[in-house]
């Protein structure tokens, strides 16, 4: 440990701490030991940080065995030292192209456990007896509890690539810690099989199981406009086609729908929901967003887009030029940015894709969200299946987040042999 930065070390002797003080053979540290015994040693260690949502649940444990009152003075003193081993871990080299791995990592696992829950959802409503029921409504709550922490994890691990990208921004504070929030969880039951591991930071041997070909999404509706990502020049292309009566309609009785079943305590239903409504026309998602944060599901409003952000290429692009086009930049703008958690051959097809239809404004936003987020040498492997039509593309796009950007570029480019 006398090699790792200071912070880290605070870290993870405060980590060591904390778990000394609970039963190994009980609550969220018995789940994470069995689940993943390596990559708890590694944050015990300090050379992996966990993810927030498991500092959390080891506090909720704390709170459950010694009180909350216990429980709320380590949060503080958690949340301080996690976002300083944050920053410390994130300021190494190769940070960034970590960072990267990691999101697309857990990108596929965000949707795998959501598959899963639409499996078991299906399979839960055709259950004939009471004993199957019960087993499906155990699987199904730790289906959900994957989801919930992928997607949490997707939230961090893109807020640290943020601040990567903008130096000058202040590490974001973790979540508040369950003891500090109104409703207590209750104690994990031992999980009976599958799921993701813990933490979430191993490379390849951490990949979920292979999900099957997803369901094609209902076409997306040809929304062209020039104002993708905020970007504006109505006298060169048309707006985006404005959503009708029906439209309105149809949201908010999908917004009702998914209210009417959180109230019920029906989140598998819930995720499967907004699973569909992600492959919905692109009109429609301003209108989804305005009912969600009315109806105060704001928080269904951020899993919507990270499902919406896993579309293909197309409905990607139109889904992002129809929030901008409502006046809601900042969702086309995020959207873009966790679109582009993609492979470098992904992205290159959507280019390509884009460029080939004339959408080349558009192709510009999402080369441009590509280059904020992701190292040049990233961008190289996007170049390098046609470096004619992208390395232009890719540059020009560069100069628009940064001149430094730009000269990164160029010598990435260079040294991949994808510019003379």
């Amino acid at each position: 440990m006398a090699q790792l930065p200071g912070a880290a070390v605070d870290f993870a002797r405060f980590l060591a701490g904390l778990t000394a003080r609970l039963d190994r053979r009980s609550g969220w540290l018995a789940v994470f030991l069995e689940r993943d015994p390596d990559g708890m040693r590694a944050c015990l260690a300090g050379s992996e940080l966990p993810p927030w949502d498991v500092v959390d649940a080891l506090l909720q444990d704390l709170a459950a065995d010694q009180g909350a009152a216990a429980a709320r003075t380590e949060a503080a003193t958690a949340r301080t030292l996690h976002a300083a081993a944050t920053a410390a871990h994130d300021a190494g080299p190769g940070a960034a192209a970590a960072l990267a791995g990691r999101l697309d990592g857990m990108l596929r696992e965000q949707r795998y456990a959501a598959e899963r829950l639409q499996e078991l959802t299906a399979h839960r409503a055709t259950a004939t007896t009471q004993e199957a029921a019960a087993a499906l409504d155990v699987d199904l709550a730790w289906a959900e509890d994957d989801h919930r922490r992928a997607t949490a994890r997707c939230a961090e691990l893109r807020a640290r690539s943020d601040a990567l990208a903008t130096p000058a921004a202040a590490v974001p504070a973790p979540a508040p810690a369950a003891p500090e929030r109104p409703a207590k969880q209750a104690k994990p039951r031992k999980r009976p099989r599958g799921g993701a591991r813990f933490a979430g930071i191993a490379g390849e041997a951490a990949e979920p199981p292979q999900p099957p070909a997803p369901v094609a999404p209902a076409p997306a509706a040809a929304v062209r406009g020039a104002r993708f990502a905020g970007v504006t020049d109505p006298a060169e292309e048309p707006a985006p086609s404005r959503p009708g009566p029906e439209d309105a309609h149809a949201a908010g009785g999908a917004v009702a729908h998914l209210h009417a079943l959180r109230a019920q305590g029906r989140g598998g239903e819930a995720h499967v929901l907004l699973a569909e409504l992600a492959g919905w026309p692109a009109p429609r998602l301003p209108l989804l967003a305005a009912e969600l944060h009315r109806a105060g599901l704001a928080a269904d409003w951020a899993t919507l887009l990270w499902e919406v952000a896993a579309l293909p290429p197309a409905g990607l692009v139109a889904a992002a030029d129809a929030l901008a086009a409502a006046g809601r930049g900042a969702d086309a703008r995020q959207l873009l940015r966790q679109g582009v958690a993609r492979p470098a051959p992904e992205i290159a097809d959507a280019l390509h894709l884009l460029t080939g239809d004339g959408r080349d404004r558009q192709a510009r936003a999402l080369a441009g969200a590509y280059l904020a987020v992701r190292s040049p040498e990233d961008a190289a492997g996007v170049a390098r299946s046609d470096p004619d039509r992208l390395v232009p593309l890719l540059l020009d796009a560069a100069r628009g987040v940064s001149e430094e950007r730009h000269w990164d570029l160029v010598h990435a480019f260079r040294v991949a042999g994808v510019l003379a």
